[in-house]
């Protein structure tokens, strides 16, 4: 009878297998996969830039404006006055070949486009390129 019991209780467990080691490696796996991930964000202000063919992709050591729908300048993610902005440019250029990418809401005037252009040339900038999307993208 002590046999049966024994045999009974040994029988009643059913097999399991033990997760724990598996879910480490995937949680390992997870994080390495999120710190090494890059994602792809453009700094600064959000604009809605203006549709045109033969876009071509900024150098990553750009400098870039931002000029708002209420014609608003933005400077890394600062306001600066139109006043302001050539010595703003020029502390920041690295080179007098550094690109300059000006990113402008579609709403912007002109005249915002012109002072930004003016005050890249006031200081020193030769390469000055504006932000938009190629049509039917996003």
């Amino acid at each position: 009878m002590r046999i049966l019991r024994q045999h009974q209780a040994a029988t009643s467990t059913a097999p399991a297998i033990d997760l724990t080691p598996m879910l480490d490696c995937m949680f390992i796996l997870l994080i390495f996969f999120v710190v090494s991930s890059v994602f792809v964000q453009e700094p600064g202000i959000d604009v809605e830039k203006p549709d045109v063919r033969g876009v071509t992709r900024p150098e990553s050591d750009a400098l870039l404006v931002a000029v708002t729908s209420d014609n608003h300048i933005y400077y890394d993610g600062q306001p600066v006055s139109a006043a302001q902005l050539a010595t703003v440019l020029r502390r920041a250029a690295v080179r007098p070949e550094q690109l300059l990418v000006i990113r402008a809401d579609r709403a912007a005037t002109h005249g915002s486009f012109a002072t930004v252009y003016a005050a890249a040339r006031e200081a020193g900038l030769t390469r000055v390129r504006f932000a938009t999307v190629e049509e039917g993208s996003p």
